[in-house]
């Protein structure tokens, strides 16, 4: 397991983002590294985890619990059988491009030790938007990502380090639940039903998410 790619994005002004501003930093491109992982700061003023990453709209990315967003080089792979086109690392906006890591498989609350110093913390899928459809340019993108269920992960930084790509990957910690992001993803997207399921993540899992599941088990009795 390794990291594959490390990438960073710049703001750029686009005509589909609804920021007032118009820029988006969703076009990620490879860098050399290395590059400095810390924890950005609460959601709303923090940004990337990644030195050197713009993060544009801070109200639905970036922030402790998002500071970093993985996306398997296989899932990429798959994705490139299926729209017959090339998908180059970084093409899902994504920081980390993994090999050999089941990104969706993942368990929220897992912990990564990529290279020497830095771990990260598993806490939810990505949720995909407008922004992300326009960047890919493919119809009915937001549909077809999400009926695939393998969203890639967001993750917190536990113990902040340098990266560079190459880097090994290695899983050091697993939680004995079953909360994998594909499941959160299909909790908070298309089967509501199983929200209750992810309390067992407990606080590792993304405070958005542990707060629906709550609303929801309460609601219903679960």
């Amino acid at each position: 397991m390794k990291l594959l790619s490390l990438n960073l994005g710049r703001a750029q002004s686009v005509p589909y983002t609804d920021q007032p501003e118009g820029l988006t930093g969703i076009d990620k491109r490879p860098a050399d590294g290395p590059v400095r992982v810390s924890a950005p700061g609460p959601k709303g003023t923090g940004g990337s985890g990644l030195a050197g990453d713009q993060v544009c709209d801070r109200r639905h990315h970036g922030g402790n619990d998002q500071a970093v967003y993985a996306v398997a080089r296989e899932d990429l792979d798959d994705w490139e059988r299926e729209l017959g086109r090339p998908l180059a690392n970084g093409a899902f906006g994504e920081n980390l491009t993994t090999l050999g890591v089941d990104v969706s498989g993942a368990r929220i609350g897992e912990r990564w030790r990529i290279g020497a110093e830095l771990v990260l913390e598993v806490t939810c899928g990505r949720i995909p938007c407008h922004t992300f459809q326009e960047h890919v340019g493919e119809k009915r993108w937001v549909k077809r990502f999400t009926e695939r269920g393998a969203p890639g992960a967001y993750l917190r930084v536990i113990e902040p380090g340098e990266i560079r790509a190459g880097d090994p990957i290695e899983v050091v910690h697993r939680p004995d639940h079953d909360v994998t992001v594909a499941l959160q993803f299909r909790a908070v997207t298309t089967e509501r039903g199983l929200l209750p399921r992810l309390l067992a993540a407990g606080e590792a899992l993304h405070p958005e998410a542990l707060a629906a599941a709550r609303k929801y088990a309460a609601a219903n009795g679960a």
